[in-house]
């Protein structure tokens, strides 16, 4: 019973997505009819495991990630519903119906308008104008600035000073760091800080790191909110988000833009003729 209760009820929800399905469903995939085998037969005509797949695509995010088969009985018995009521409308002759016509003739404009859209994507939208224009993304986005720096953290300036008199004197600036830094990161490390960017520090540190070359330590004491700061820069790098984390958002736009020119270029080649609400032709 509790069995039969929960088919019912994704039988239920299933139905209440029927039309959502209908209006937005994705692009059947073509299966060999060798490996398509008949799962029912409604009247004679052949309900197919790819019809069973399809359907499944055109549900939720949630449903669609789930096992084929713990959706295969109600998918299947919703598709034995949808085919007695479409043959009985064949019955009640509502293929020469006029509403019937004029929505099947919208439907079949949407399909026509997305397939051929689709297939423009597909020729022109590959994966060598995906990169190129990633190359273009690069060049005009030279990406993130970052620096891996070390620093010696003391309370005053003096000490500060001395410090970097014992580094131009040959000192070992991971040791003094270990050593005599009140920072306590910094004392565990050597005081490397790692990579950072400009908002992961304070103002006046990133001022003072981001006038040093690699290798080069400051030249005075950098004052702070923390303290009084001796600073060496080791690396700098530009740091870029890589194709594959860009490629979904290079394909939206891509895909936008090719289509928006597309539409523009059919636009301009038709003999278009405007009218207003009233019928009268649109001044040009």
């Amino acid at each position: 019973m509790l069995r039969l209760a929960a088919r019912l009820a994704l039988l239920a929800v299933l139905a209440g997505l029927a039309g959502a399905a209908a209006a937005q469903a994705p692009r059947p995939v073509p299966v060999p009819q060798g490996e398509d085998p008949v799962v029912a037969r409604v009247e004679g005509v052949a309900i197919r495991r790819s019809d069973i797949l399809n359907f499944q695509r055109s549900l939720p995010p949630q449903l669609q990630t789930m096992p084929v088969e713990a959706l295969f009985e109600p998918i299947v018995e919703r598709l034995i519903s949808q085919k007695l009521i479409a043959a009985q409308g064949r019955k009640d002759n509502l293929q020469n119906d006029p509403e019937v016509k004029a929505r099947m003739l919208q439907f079949e404009e949407r399909v026509m308008q997305e397939t051929v859209l689709n297939r423009m994507l597909e020729k022109r939208m590959t994966d060598a104008a995906l990169r190129e224009r990633y190359a273009a993304f690069q060049k005009d986005n030279p990406g993130r600035e970052e620096i891996r720096a070390r620093h010696i953290l003391v309370a005053n300036e003096q000490a500060a000073q001395g410090i970097i008199a014992e580094l131009g004197r040959g000192g070992d600036f991971a040791k003094i760091a270990g050593d005599r830094s009140i920072d306590p990161a910094g004392k565990q490390s050597g005081g490397d800080l790692g990579f950072f960017g400009k908002d992961d520090m304070v103002p006046e540190f990133w001022n003072a790191a981001s006038g040093l070359k690699a290798g080069e330590t400051s030249k005075a004491p950098v004052k702070s909110q923390f303290g009084w700061h001796v600073i060496r820069v080791e690396e700098r790098r530009a740091v870029t988000e890589s194709f594959e984390e860009l490629r979904e958002k290079l394909a939206s736009d891509m895909s936008q833009e090719l289509m928006g020119a597309y539409v523009e270029d059919l636009v301009k080649k038709a003999n278009v003729e405007r009218f207003g609400l009233d019928g009268k032709p649109v001044a040009k």
